[in-house]
């Protein structure tokens, strides 16, 4: 085995380049494979080429390559047990990825989702976009997938586990492309990562296990604080002795649920702010120069961060999606809240970012004098401002926009806004008194610092209001090792609703590791 790491021009063929100039590495080896692939796109706009980094193995019998974790960690299989079956609540990737667990283990499970199955989500979905019929139960963030049925599909991660190479070869074997494997920044797609998920519930529902779809779950129930099964809206009682809570971080009333309970929580630090939209053009030529138009490096990403030293606090970009659109996703009636999306082909007119500033627990908030749940009702004040001021100045469905010129000039003009790709609809409204005021000193100050690395950016372009759901204010304690809530036996908190993820691939591996705990004691 020999492996080789490779910078090539963006658009030199890989195969051709290594028979021409590493034609040695064939001599004692017959294959290879991409170990990652990654782009450096850097000062494209100055004219320096991009190039492709790749690392690669070379190899003649795939058990020379067994060290390098791309098979899947073994499990116990076909385990017999008399319990009952283990409770999943929420089919986000952390929840499907632990039942995908108990499935190989051959051991039964529960899941219950309290939205719908994707394609009647979908309708529900659309419905709201166009009227602003919203349904409580099943729209972007709640409904088979989870939030990550809309998350653009974005596969990036910052974590470190062993359990990585598993996650993504296990969507490979569920639709997503092969390639997901080796990207250095997978993106499947808003509508990619719809048809894997699916393809996955498919799987599983052909299985031992069960998914209940409009099942929410009112109530997990507690004797001498050790969980004993869930109570659903409907009044149903499933009982268990094992419950991975994988809500998801908009959950709201599961945090007040467990705060009633005595569970251990604790306020977190998250981030708030707006979403910025470009023409996607712009934006490629601002990143890729005259390579803009290559259809090879698509459209351009860009990533920003500014940290003020003077105030401790940073403000960066979040969830960029290129050649997407920005969505209205709340899931409150009498709330408004912003995402962003674009699909495997990235081929929107336009492209767009979070930019968002870091909100501190205990200093933009104080969660003893108020409650662990201070940062929960700091949103939700964000939030209802901004469905306000649609109700005020449109019918309630349509986003707060601001251009970034009127942003940084503290004031509106008469001027219509541009388009947008939104399909909720944008109204102009000046929507500073939706955020506190180190909010928006700290976005208008990020912004100039911005123009630096990317010049152009803070000269065009839409503000959307509010981005909100960065992540959990809450984070729901657990042990280190057995992942068990601190303070109630057999409650495993997972993924983003619980604070212990951010995005698709550590929601999907936090799942994983939970469910391997459970399968030990089962």
């Amino acid at each position: 085995m020999k492996k080789l790491t490779l910078t090539i021009p963006f658009d030199q063929d890989l195969d051709l380049t290594l028979k021409r100039e590493f034609s040695n590495y064939f001599k004692d080896h017959q294959n290879y494979i991409i170990k990652s692939k990654s782009l450096d796109a850097r000062r494209a706009n100055t004219g320096r080429i991009p190039k492709f980094i790749y690392e690669l193995v070379f190899f003649n019998d795939l058990s020379e390559i067994s060290d390098l974790s791309i098979t899947d960690a073994l499990i116990p299989q076909s385990v017999k047990s008399e319990m009952k079956p283990p409770i999943i609540v929420g089919s986000g990737p952390a929840g499907l990825f632990a039942a995908l667990q108990f499935v190989e283990a051959g051991i039964p499970f529960v899941l219950c989702e309290r939205g719908d199955a994707v394609k009647e989500r979908m309708k529900k979905i659309s419905t709201f976009w166009r009227y602003g019929k919203l349904d409580e139960e099943s729209n972007v963030c709640y409904g088979e997938g989870g939030a990550g049925l809309y998350s653009d599909g974005k596969l990036i991660t910052r974590i470190k586990s062993p359990l990585i190479p598993y996650v993504m070869k296990k969507l490979v074997q569920f639709g997503a492309p092969k390639n997901t494997e080796y990207l250095s920044n997978p993106h499947l797609g808003s509508n990619k990562i719809r048809t894997v998920l699916e393809e996955m519930t498919k799987y599983l529902k052909n299985s031992k296990g069960k998914i209940l779809y409009n099942a929410r779950v009112e109530e997990i129930l507690f004797s001498d604080k050790k969980v004993t099964g869930v109570k659903l809206a409907s009044g149903e009682v499933l009982e268990s002795g094992h419950v991975i809570l994988a809500t998801g971080h908009s959950a709201k009333k599961m945090y007040y649920h467990l705060e009633e309970h005595g569970v251990a929580m604790k306020a977190k630090d998250f981030a708030v702010g707006l979403r910025i939209e470009h023409k996607r053009s712009m934006i490629d030529r601002m990143q890729h120069g005259d390579f803009a138009t290559s259809p090879i490096l698509g459209a351009a990403r860009y990533r920003l961060s500014y940290h003020n030293k003077r105030t401790d606090r940073g403000t960066y970009s979040f969830c960029m999606c290129p050649g997407g659109n920005v969505l209205s996703s709340g899931t409150d009636s009498n709330g408004l809240v912003t995402n962003g999306m674009s699909n495997s082909g990235c081929n929107s007119p336009w492209s767009n970012a979070g930019l968002v500033v870091s909100v501190k627990s205990g200093v933009d908030f104080d969660p003893i004098k108020e409650d662990v749940l201070a940062g929960v009702k700091f949103l939700d004040r964000i939030e209802q401002g901004a469905f306000e001021l649609s109700k005020k100045y449109a019918t309630g469905k349509e986003l707060p926009a601001m251009t970034v010129a009127e942003f940084i000039n503290g004031k509106c003009n008469s001027d219509p806004l541009p388009k947008s790709s939104s399909p909720s609809h944008l109204f102009k409204v000046d929507f500073f008194s939706l955020f506190p005021k180190f909010v928006i000193d700290h976005l208008k100050d990020s912004l100039e610092m911005f123009e630096e690395q990317i010049p152009g950016f803070a000269q065009n372009g839409i503000l959307i209001a509010p981005e909100t759901r960065t992540s959990s204010p809450v984070t729901i304690l657990r042990d280190p090792q057995t992942f068990e809530s601190t303070s109630h036996k057999g409650l495993y908190p997972a993924g983003e609703g619980a604070g212990h993820a951010g995005g698709i691939t550590s929601a999907a591996v936090d799942g994983v590791r939970i469910a391997r705990e459970i399968i030990k004691i089962l």
